[in-house]
């Protein structure tokens, strides 16, 4: 049974999907593998892995669907600016294409977390393979050659999502910096508090810091992310996680970075 935090990311999802105007397709194939069994089952059990065997934070299907939104909304923004996606520059595919990809892979990136932590983006991917055939099968059983693109186009978003392999899809860059994104106290709450006997690690206590992210329009470049925390313990996913995704990213010509320190002055990295 999904939680409410799972429905309520779904509903949102679907919501900023409507408001784009999206095509039948690509919210019939989003609302199919948010409601897929078999994906939610590996999700949920990469989160047991992630949190209770290895004491890391969310890896799950909260986590997979806040990646989707956050990818959602940062493609929206680029669209927004006249920003054409890279299967919309190579004339194989439209921004619903874009959108299925994106979102297929936001929520299958960490399925390899069920397998390890070292090397889970291509457990990940390999996990996925064969669910994006069968669902994107669905999706497009009327046009072969479109799936087999955002099959491929999924899989690199998997794959290079943790920012330590190349990447040359502004799609994947979207994503890398979505999943980066993910930050807030939410994500290590539990196993701060499953483990409290143990000394948490830095990432941990630093993302219990962080209060708030906001992903929105920028004012000199599309996307403006806002990094709202309680201490400056935060500064470290900042600079340590988020930077180092964004260095790696194909997106990071289109997006402006700040963080805040409680009621302190903002602080620019990009």
């Amino acid at each position: 049974m999904r939680s409410s935090k799972e429905q309520s990311q779904e509903v949102k999802i679907i919501e900023v999907l409507k408001n784009l105007g999206v095509s039948e397709r690509a919210m019939e194939a989003t609302e199919m593998i948010t409601a897929d069994d078999e994906v939610q089952s590996i999700q949920e059990y990469a989160n047991t892995v992630s949190i209770v065997r290895l004491g890391y934070n969310d890896h799950g299907p909260v986590h997979m669907r806040t990646v989707a939104l956050n990818s959602i909304i940062m493609l929206s923004l680029l669209r927004q600016n006249g920003i054409l996606t890279s299967i919309e520059t190579e004339r194989v595919g439209n921004f619903d294409d874009c959108l299925i990809a994106v979102i297929y892979a936001s929520l299958l990136h960490d399925l390899g977390m069920s397998v390890s932590r070292q090397d889970h983006e291509i457990h990940s991917a390999i996990l996925a393979a064969p669910i994006l055939d069968r669902l994107l099968s669905q999706a497009y059983q009327d046009d072969a050659r479109k799936k087999v693109m955002v099959r491929s186009l999924a899989l690199e978003c998997i794959s290079g999502h943790m920012g330590n392999r190349a990447i040359h899809s502004l799609e994947a860059g979207v994503v890398q910096v979505a999943d980066g994104c993910d930050m807030t106290k939410g994500r290590a709450r539990i196993p701060i508090t499953l483990h409290h006997h143990r000394v948490g690690s830095i990432h941990q206590y630093s993302a219990n810091s962080i209060e708030e992210v906001k992903i929105s329009s920028g004012h000199e470049k599309p996307i403006h992310i806002e990094i709202l925390m309680s201490s400056e313990v935060g500064l470290f996913q900042v600079e340590e996680v988020l930077m180092a995704k964004i260095a790696a990213s194909t997106a990071k010509p289109h997006i402006e970075l700040y963080a805040i320190v409680q009621d302190g002055e903002p602080k620019r990295y990009l």
